[in-house]
């Protein structure tokens, strides 16, 4: 995984997410809703309903990871 340092962005959706989604399901909110480029030097913070678990998205030049 990258370092901080290599993010130029680091972004928390504060609103809880529906953790089925895939990676194409929270890059398409990253685009539409957050208004942001999911293939930028970002990286993307969702939580679940609970608080007790995250997701994170970054595009890694190959994929998103």
């Amino acid at each position: 995984m990258k370092s901080s340092k290599d993010f130029d962005s680091i972004y928390l959706w504060r609103e809880p997410v529906d953790f089925r989604k895939s990676i194409n399901g929270l890059s398409a909110m990253v685009q539409e809703e957050m208004k942001l480029d999911p293939y930028s030097e970002s990286l993307f913070i969702f939580c679940c309903q609970r608080k007790k678990k995250l997701k994170i998205l970054y595009w890694d030049r190959t994929g998103f990871a």
